[in-house]
């Protein structure tokens, strides 16, 4: 157990022998056990993951690990928010059982020769296209915590929309005894999706991101009036871009396989774009739209 949560009643474990140890008793005695994997930097949409696990678990443990295996050298793992404290006062304001936040010599130690690579709804050429690294990195560290902690239940949020459905896959074809959920986007008063990363965002472009999610609810609206799907998002990347966003994409995909769209069931808008030195995402679901026409064209 560890110094962090000396101020909290949360027991805090370091160690994968720690966490295990913690966990063992509770599987006895023949709770359910539920895992919120998270980096840190917690905010009112990871809360509403916990408190979704708490409805469906006895027990709910939440992992903060900032997995260096998912960035490129590129990207912002060193400046990435760490903010321990923080996170573990508000994780006691929502009642968990545990928070494991191991290090990564403990999650890479000397000698780590193994990892995970993932095709299927990893190379969708979304966030695949622009982070050739990130889903591999993702698999390996989760499927690390879904053995080390070996819950029931494990829940990830929807606005990392592709991520969730490579974890879908990952216990899917690797037989992991565990349940993948999402949680629903959680989003400002204004509509911006909820993310560690807004921090980033200066003061003009924190009032222009809300533009994101309004040109993803503009695309839904035409397509629920049966409108041609391509003029829709040509459309929306003219306005973004002129708003200020760099694209790197705005699709519409089936939304169990990320393929291509063509009036299946379920659909998801999905977008990532720069706004200055940030990358935003979000995404939002799109219901059939019963029509003798093809709607893409």
């Amino acid at each position: 157990m560890s110094d962090p949560a000396s101020s909290h009643s949360i027991p805090c474990c370091l160690t994968v022998r720690d966490i295990r140890s913690l966990v063992a008793p509770w599987r006895q005695a023949g709770g359910r056990i539920a895992l919120v994997p998270t980096m840190g930097a917690l905010h009112e949409g990871h809360l509403s993951l916990v408190r979704q696990a708490r409805q469906q678990a006895e027990r709910v443990v939440v992992s903060i690990f900032v997995n260096p295996a998912q960035f490129a050298p590129h990207e912002d793992f060193s400046s990435y928010p760490r903010q321990l404290q923080r996170d573990l006062d508000l994780l006691q304001t929502v009642g968990i059982d545990a928070v494991f936040t191991p290090d990564a010599a403990v999650m890479y130690p000397a000698g780590f020769a193994t990892t995970i690579s993932m095709t299927g709804p990893a190379a969708a050429g979304l966030e695949d296209a622009s982070r050739p690294v990130f889903f591999n990195g993702v698999a390996t560290v989760v499927a690390k915590l879904l053995v080390q902690v070996a819950p029931d239940l494990a829940i990830f949020g929807e606005k990392d929309f592709q991520q969730l459905a490579v974890l879908k896959q990952l216990v899917l074809d690797l037989d992991l005894p565990v349940a993948v959920q999402g949680g629903p986007t959680m989003r400002e008063a204004d509509g911006l999706a909820m993310s560690s990363r807004n921090v980033y965002l200066s003061e003009p472009e924190r009032a222009i991101a809300p533009a994101l999610h309004h040109v993803l609810q503009n695309i839904k609206a035409g397509v629920a009036a049966r409108q041609a799907v391509s003029p829709l998002i040509a459309t929306a990347k003219t306005e973004l871009e002129q708003a200020g966003f760099k694209m790197d994409y705005l699709v519409l995909r089936d939304a169990v396989t990320l393929g291509e769209w063509h009036g299946q069931l379920q659909g998801r808008l999905l977008v990532a774009a720069w706004l200055g030195k940030t990358r935003l995402i979000d995404n939002i679901a799109v219901d059939r739209v019963d029509t003798d026409r093809h709607i893409k064209d």
